[in-house]
């Protein structure tokens, strides 16, 4: 095989990715960027209340992650007692009951965590 139209080794195609990235201008790649989005309380009079505004943003979002996954336990556990009645280690009431109070959880976790959003 000749060794001229073989493809040349990684370490030969890696320098010369890395030469051309670092020759092109750093304009080129900040074209393509999307702009940032102000946070959903505006973006403030000055750097610290859009940072606070940025940060109430991320605190949304944790409680988001945490009512969801609230959400899925509940419906973990509502259907693992629903496969324990047809095993017959429990019964359409347990079921009932653990729907219930899933339900309950679930509106006391999303009033909790809308309070403690509130004091933001």
């Amino acid at each position: 095989m000749n060794m001229f139209l073989s493809r040349p080794p990684i370490r030969l195609r890696l320098a010369a990715s890395l030469v051309v990235s670092a020759t092109a201008p750093a304009s080129a790649f900040a074209a393509g960027l999307p702009t940032m989005e102000d946070p959903s309380r505006g973006a403030g009079s000055g750097l610290m209340q859009t940072l606070q505004n940025y940060a109430y943003d991320i605190v949304m979002l944790v409680a988001l992650i945490v009512i969801s996954a609230m959400f899925i336990g509940v419906c973990y556990h509502a259907y693992t007692r629903y496969a324990e009645i047809h095993t017959g280690r429990a019964t359409w009431g347990q079921f009932g009951m653990t729907v219930a109070v899933g339900a309950i959880l679930l509106v006391v976790g999303i009033w909790l965590l809308t309070q403690a959003t509130g004091v933001l």
